[in-house]
């Protein structure tokens, strides 16, 4: 397989600028493919014992990490699984209430080997970790999939040995640093620029400040949208508890901020609300602080997933994008979030049309 040229015909193609710092990760992974899924015999003996079976990119929001990682999982043929870090975990958690195995190590076995005869790569896209209960287990999972011989490729706004940083009984994250350390290629993609924010990707569905010429434009906005469309209530389940989406167009869905980010809501709840969904309105985003943190933890959440599933956004509040804050203790992944909103409400990259 020529990565490279596959790669300049790629960006050609998608008129991307063909950069420099991203040929030098594609050389990168080059050699991760061979090693992992082209090897000859020899190679397969001679580099046994060195092979690593993770690739771990990170850097900075908006310097093409998904771009690039996209393009090298939808070269790789073998059997493949692309999954939000949330919703894997979720998949975890839910193969182990099943079964109701009270051995943590006889339930890890059990679902990696589900897990191999699905897969041989698992994609982790903005992988991070904030959950103490997943922190806590996924030493002993991702050893046994190494282990298994699954290969991962991943992306993150952060290096390894700072991950879970500052987390709750980080002590018992430390496995998980030592083996991700022990099977990674990890390396750093810098870029000065954030291609979401350019000049050919600019924001069409950010509608700012909250007033009363902002409300009539994004009514006059979702009117559009939703022309010719029955209106109904939608009613999501999840394991018992009930969660009611008021203004429900046939997959066109309206929320207030505090509808999704005000209330007891994780990403277990987003992923069945948004399965639902093909576009989605988002009225009366707040600045965040300190006292809001975790409605801004909620937010980050719910933009990663409706990033991740490729919804269309929408969005009203009292700032320019580019003038939000933050708590102090998320300042970080939400540079991320705003990225992400540039891209989400851009005309360019989900064009509202296809859903009229």
């Amino acid at each position: 397989m020529n990565l490279d040229n596959l790669f300049q015909n790629f960006c050609i193609k998608n008129n991307l600028e063909i950069n420099t710092y991203q040929l030098a990760i594609i050389d990168q992974l080059k050699s991760f493919y061979k090693l992992n899924f082209n090897q000859s015999i020899f190679n397969k003996l001679f580099f046994k014992r060195n092979i690593k079976q993770a690739f771990y990119l990170h850097g900075g929001v908006g310097v093409g990490k998904t771009m690039i990682l996209n393009f090298f999982f939808d070269l790789v043929e073998d059997k493949k699984l692309r999954r939000h870090f949330n919703e894997f975990m979720l998949n975890f958690h839910d193969f182990a209430h099943e079964r109701k195995e009270k051995n943590e190590e006889n339930i890890i076995n059990q679902f990696v080997k589900d897990l191999k005869s699905k897969t041989k790569l698992i994609y982790f896209d903005e992988f991070q970790v904030t959950n103490i209960v997943d922190a806590m287990i996924l030493g002993k999972l991702f050893e046994q999939i190494f282990k298994e011989n699954i290969k991962i490729i991943l992306t993150s706004n952060t290096k390894i040995s700072e991950l879970y940083k500052d987390g709750l009984q980080r002590d018992q994250f430390k496995p998980f640093i030592k083996i991700m350390k022990e099977q990674s290629n990890e390396f750093e993609l810098k870029i000065e620029d954030d291609y979401r924010k350019s000049g050919e990707n600019q924001k069409q569905r950010y509608f700012y400040p909250l007033n009363q010429e902002t409300n009539f434009k994004i009514n006059k906005f979702f009117r559009t949208i939703t022309k010719d469309k029955n209106y109904f209530s939608k009613t999501v389940n999840v394991k018992g508890r009930e969660f009611k989406i008021e203004n429900f167009y046939e997959g066109v869905a309206r929320f207030n901020f505090d509808d999704l980010c005000n209330q007891n809501l994780g990403a277990e709840d987003y992923l069945e609300i948004i399965k639902k969904c093909k576009f989605i309105t988002l009225d009366n985003i707040p600045q965040f602080n300190d006292v809001n943190s975790n409605q801004q933890q909620r937010f980050i959440n719910l933009i990663d997933i409706i990033y991740d599933k490729n919804i269309p956004l929408a969005v009203t509040a009292n700032q320019n994008i580019d003038q939000f804050t933050s708590s102090r203790l998320l300042e970080k992944p939400f540079k991320r979030t705003i990225s992400r909103l540039y891209e989400l409400t851009s005309m360019e990259k989900n064009n509202e049309a296809r859903i009229l």
